[in-house]
């Protein structure tokens, strides 16, 4: 009787199929409660008013790419409110053994509006979204980002209102 158990018992375990998870955070939010603080929304402007603009390589607003799309978009670089981002991610494995079956892939949104004092510092860097799973994400590392791509397109066609 036990050895049929046994055998019943091995035919119900099935192996378990590793699957990706995905945690997104809200960016829209995240900037609302930013731009609510009236010394933030100052500083959100610093790239425009403040910045020393002498062709000096100093801060993150700098670099040629930002400034082709100040070319290309001149009502977007017109409002000084308009937030600058830079997406970045890398995978890394939290629990430092490299046979470990599992990845972690946070992905950061940093303001580039800030000085470099500040745009560096927690508070106004946010990590939208975190991707973890039993394998890096690849090629297909698009269907991940799909909601925060959707969340940057509709600030960028309709914005906020704070």
């Amino acid at each position: 009787m036990d050895d049929v158990d046994e055998v019943d018992m091995s035919k119900k375990r099935k192996k378990r199929i590793l699957a990706k998870v995905v945690w997104y955070f809200l960016i829209i939010p995240w900037l609302k409660h930013l731009y609510a603080n009236k010394y933030h929304t100052k500083m959100m402007r610093w790239h425009a008013e403040e910045r020393k603009k002498d062709g000096m390589l100093q801060l993150p607003a700098d670099v040629a790419q930002l400034r082709n799309i100040d070319r290309k978009y001149t009502k977007f670089a017109s409002e000084t409110r308009n937030v600058r981002f830079g997406l970045s991610t890398d995978g890394m494995n939290p629990f430092g053994d490299m046979s470990s079956r599992h990845n972690t892939w946070p992905v950061a949104l940093c303001v580039y509006n800030l000085s470099s004092r500040l745009c560096i510092k927690r508070k106004y860097m946010m990590i939208p979204l975190i991707i973890q799973g039993p394998r890096q994400s690849g090629n297909n590392i698009d269907v991940y980002l799909k909601s925060l791509v959707e969340d940057l397109v509709e600030l960028w066609t309709n914005g906020i209102q704070v």
